[in-house]
């Protein structure tokens, strides 16, 4: 679980970064720091798989990933179904992370609550 939590920690952050690079370079100005949301996510969800490591602490930090997985999941997908319910047209540069946003953090959700339940059984 820690290594799926680092993994999904870096391509949040990469997510989050890219797209502000990318619209730095395709707007010529600086984009909103919204577009760095997915990278607010990613480094905590990175630092909290590398403490899931020590076997000491793993718990407790698992089950800081389930709650930013949670919130990385029902943020985006909130923004998104708000947008979409009032007819407002979505860019793809708001839907793409929105939704790799969503996904990734719905995997690792799902896989938080598959280890829980798997370590409730043991």
């Amino acid at each position: 679980m820690a290594k799926l939590t680092i993994a999904i920690g870096i391509l949040l952050t990469l997510l989050g970064v890219g797209m502000y690079v990318g619209l730095l370079a395709v707007e010529g100005e600086a984009p909103s720091v919204t577009a760095l949301i997915p990278a607010f996510a990613g480094i905590p969800l990175l630092l909290l798989g590398l403490a899931a490591l020590q076997e000491s602490i793993r718990k407790h930090a698992m089950h800081g990933v389930s709650l930013l997985a949670l919130l990385g999941f029902l943020l985006p997908a909130g923004r998104l179904g708000m947008k979409l319910f009032q007819g407002e047209p979505v860019r793809a540069t708001i839907l793409v992370p929105l939704l790799l946003m969503a996904a990734l953090s719905a995997i690792l959700l799902a896989a938080c609550i598959r280890s829980f339940v798997q370590a409730r059984l043991r």
